[in-house]
């Protein structure tokens, strides 16, 4: 199971949900953090989500909605042979594994998501999708400039850096002098995975110092080092603040771990194409709504693409 981070979220994404059964994990959320998680969900518009403290709960929130939805069609039958999630879905990830309770990821999202909008104000940054270079000829751009760096490796041909605008635009140059075909920028809040959010690691390490993880077996890829892991969350987390998500790394390490298939639940079908792109023989389905869970049948029992 893959979860999707930051980006994915859209306005009225939990609309298809909310006559689910499943729909009561967003009540878990809301309690958890005291926030209105349905609002973000059904009421919020893109202004909104772009914000870090709610784009962060809402992909969260919408994660677990279709997690759940997805045990209930069966998955929780399936053999899981491990999980990952893009930077934030990490968070999601330790869920579905077992390694925290709904509740409890649900206040570390939310601290997450404060301490690191506080630091994109104190520090304003922003992030750009390289498309067409390796990654090191993206990491020699961003050598080139200051305040730039590599932030995502997340499939063949498409890395994304982060910085000040000025150190992204320069990066973005240098790229495109190497050979890039395209450089992209993203719609964020900050420079996420950067030294830029250092303002953030005191207050995220605070939180992380109280959260309760619990034992499981199923092993959760992490993000900065793309290895499986079965306890010690908190450093990963931690260090992941400001260090490139290895995503790429991370899909490559569950195929040499056997994992021949993945399922990719919350808002959006990103990770799958970068699925598709990094371990092209492997089979990937998608649970962005109730339609899809409703559909997993084959996948679970082992069939191809859905």
């Amino acid at each position: 199971m893959i979860f999707p981070g930051q980006g994915s979220q859209r306005p009225g994404m939990g609309g298809p949900w909310r006559d689910h059964p499943s729909w009561q994990v967003v009540e878990e959320v809301s309690d958890a953090t005291g926030r209105d998680v349905a609002a973000l969900l059904l009421d919020a518009d893109a202004e909104t989500l772009r914000a870090t403290r709610n784009a962060q709960l809402a992909a969260f929130a919408l994660s677990l909605v279709a997690l759940d939805g997805a045990r209930q069609a069966g998955a929780g039958e399936a053999a899981l042979a491990a999980v990952a999630g893009h930077s934030l879905g990490e968070y999601t990830a330790l869920v579905a594994a077992g390694h925290l309770s709904p509740t409890e990821g649900a206040r570390l999202v939310a601290a997450r998501g404060d301490a690191m909008q506080h630091a994109s104000e104190a520090n304003p940054g922003t992030m750009a999708a390289v498309i067409g270079l390796d990654p090191d000829a993206v990491a020699e751009a961003c050598s080139e400039v200051s305040e730039a760096w590599m932030a995502n490796d997340n499939a063949p041909g498409q890395v994304v850096v982060a910085g000040t605008r000025q150190g992204v635009e320069g990066a973005g140059e240098a790229a495109r002098r190497r050979g890039a075909k395209r450089v992209i920028a993203l719609a964020v809040g900050g420079a996420f995975h950067t030294p830029l959010m250092r303002p953030a690691q005191a207050p995220l390490d605070c939180a992380l110092g109280d959260a309760r993880f619990t034992p499981s077996d199923v092993r959760v890829v992490a993000n900065v080092d793309a290895s499986p892991h079965h306890t010690d969350f908190a450093p990963l987390l931690s260090a992941q603040l400001c260090s490139p998500v290895r995503w790429r790394q991370s899909l490559l390490a569950m195929a040499a771990m056997g994992v021949d298939r993945f399922l990719e639940l919350g808002p959006g079908t990103e990770l799958s194409g970068m699925v598709k792109r990094t371990v092209p023989g492997a089979a990937r389905a998608n649970v962005a709504g109730p339609q899809d869970a409703a559909s997993l049948g084959a996948f679970l029992a082992g069939g191809g693409s859905a």
